[in-house]
């Protein structure tokens, strides 16, 4: 097994999770076969009870998994499947000590960092890397691991001190270490500076890790004299440091490293040079030039309860520009806050208020995602409204989905006090209730989580058409409230379709509005399971809606597993769709 170690210095948010996605995707490029671990030094024992607020989105894995946004990064440029235990925290390690501790299994010994907690760290590490997230059997060849934080951080120590020893155990030609460090240019002088690189390399040596390759953030290209002294000072060869200058999309890192052969200098450094193949990322390129490309837009209103940090609504925005770019066009989000949508907001902020409806009414399609807590709710309720009224393609996620219920239940059944017992626990029409199962009293890992089955009750709708007419779906779940099953006869009767179900038909997982171009609630997030080149089909479906060209998509849908869809221009579906290796021409139908 061989090893990339990506860490940081300076300062935090430099790109390390893109940067371990991208060395991972190019050495799948060269025809290996990779993994990742995540390591986050916080003492959570996972992501599931952190505000998105402090950490960004929880990413929700297939095995319930609720992990640190990074291994979204990893699943999406690398087209894989990680576990929970890809994930690696201090609070997972000090607690698999303790239970070992509780359990005697240390005979009597103190217990201590060194070495207890440093070979738990070392023994997982191994572990871990040697499953297979590809769905191909045997090991992979590389792990890519990711530390979080920065050199120096006291509550990084441990894991800085058993991955040197690490290092030494597995010995030269089996671990690389990458590190990414910024070289900031000073706008008085003009200058790149490497002081700031040359202390954080100092500190790394310092600790018992020395940096095979440099990483060098800076807004743009490093000059030679700057490579040629961070060399002498680093002792790090010239032709390993590379530079991740500022680029349109972070599609483009992969082939910035590609072009600074740092796939070359990490094969050198493993010993894999008579392994690995030219690295092939065409299609990567291909669609990096599409993206770049892209002139009409298509603007989707985002109304949510995150809307001044991006990073919580990571996956949904990674899902939507998936689409956007399978559509060919430009995605414009339009940031909505959900309060500001409501009556108060009327009175308290009247422009604040205007502008947020300007917004909504301007948008070409509507999203609103999951979340937990009661701010926002009603300005959510009215934006569904808005967009089931007015005939605006429409997706709701989770939370969405089942506030699309209550405000069906308002206005058209005419349930005043319809709602969700998250919100109104003594509202006589309860739309959505708690789970049974549920645990009030524990909030992490207790919510219904990771990949579930969902069965089509309805074959022609919609979503089964997106899907490739398949008769279930599998996606991801993230919650603890769900559509009351004893409101749903009434609710169907009213023209609300339940068209997805579980395997009981007890819970509902997929609505459609009957008579709508485009209105789809689900439980699931399939945001999760999105991939450049294989959009989630429901966000493929909004986009397309969004953009006029629902109909010729619902077509091709049912002949392809992959799509890719050339020239849609001015609200009409032109050009070719590519599926399976066939071409279709697109005039009043579709011909092979």
């Amino acid at each position: 097994m061989k090893y990339v170690l990506v860490t940081g210095g300076v300062v935090s948010g430099l790109g390390k999770g893109v940067t371990a996605s991208s060395i991972g995707l190019l050495l799948q490029a060269c025809g290996l076969r990779v993994t990742s671990i995540k390591i986050d030094p916080y003492l959570n024992t996972d992501a599931g009870t952190m505000s998105p607020f402090e950490h960004g989105e929880v990413f929700v894995l297939d095995d319930g998994g609720e992990v640190d946004l990074d291994l979204g990064n990893y699943e999406r440029f690398l087209d894989s499947t990680l576990t929970r235990d890809n994930n690696l925290t201090t609070g997972k390690i000090y607690q698999s000590v303790i239970d070992k501790e509780r359990k005697g299994d240390y005979l009597g010994r103190t217990v201590q960092v060194v070495p207890h907690i440093t070979d738990a760290i070392q023994e997982w590490i191994e572990r871990v890397a040697n499953v297979p997230v590809d769905g191909k059997e045997g090991p992979p060849d590389v792990c890519v691991i990711e530390l979080g934080g920065t050199i120096g951080d006291i509550e990084s120590m441990p894991f800085i001190e058993a991955l040197g020893q690490f290092s030494y155990k597995v010995g030269p030609g089996n671990f690389c270490l990458v590190h990414v460090s910024l070289v900031p240019v000073l706008s008085v002088v003009g200058e790149q500076k490497t002081k700031p690189t040359q202390h954080s390399v100092r500190e790394l040596r310092s600790l018992g890790l020395t940096p095979n390759i440099l990483a060098c953030r800076s807004t743009k290209a490093l000059e030679e004299n700057v490579k040629t002294k961070l060399s002498q000072f680093c002792h790090v060869p010239e032709e390993n440091i590379v530079t991740l200058y500022d680029v349109p999309n972070i599609w483009h890192v992969p082939l910035l490293l590609r072009d600074q052969k740092a796939h070359g200098a990490i094969l050198k450094e493993l010993n894999l040079l008579g392994k690995a193949v030219e690295a092939d990322v065409t299609e990567w390129t291909e669609r990096t030039k599409i993206y770049d490309s892209l002139q009409d837009p298509v603007r989707i209103a985002m109304v949510g309860k995150y809307t001044g940090l991006t990073d919580s609504y990571l996956s949904v925005l990674k899902a939507l520009l998936h689409a956007s770019v399978a559509c060919h066009k430009k995605l414009v989000v339009e940031w909505v806050a959900a309060s500001d949508l409501e009556e108060i907001t009327a009175h308290e902020t009247p422009d604040v208020h205007k502008a947020a409806w300007d917004l909504l009414k301007g948008a070409d399609g509507i999203l609103v995602p999951g979340g937990f807590g009661d701010r926002g709710v009603q300005g959510k309720i009215l934006a569904t409204k808005y967009a089931r009224e007015n005939r605006v393609p429409f997706l709701g996620i989770c939370l969405g989905m089942q506030l699309a219920v209550v405000e069906f239940a308002r206005s058209i059944l005419g349930y005043k006090d319809a709602n969700s017992t998250e919100f109104e626990p003594e509202t006589s029409s309860p739309c959505v209730i708690f789970m049974p199962e549920g645990s009030t009293t524990h909030m992490g890992g207790t919510m219904r989580l990771g990949s579930r089955r969902t069965h089509f009750q309805v074959p022609d709708c919609k979503s089964a058409k997106l899907y490739g007419n398949a008769k279930y779906v599998d996606e991801r779940h993230r919650h603890r409230y769900e559509v009351n099953p004893d409101m749903i006869p009434e609710i169907e009767n009213a023209g609300l379709s339940f068209v997805g179900k579980d395997g009981t038909g007890r819970r509902m997982e997929i609505v459609e509005l009957q008579n709508h171009p485009y209105f789809v609630g689900v439980q699931f997030h399939p945001e999760f399971k999105s991939r450049p080149g294989k959009p989630s089909a429901l966000f493929l479906g909004l986009i397309a809606a969004a953009s006029g060209c629902l109909e010729a998509v619902l077509q091709a849908s049912g002949k392809m597993n992959k799509v890719l869809i050339n020239g849609m221009a001015n609200g009409t579906a032109m050009g070719k769709f590519y599926m399976n290796g066939n071409v279709y021409s697109n005039g009043n139908g579709l011909h092979h």
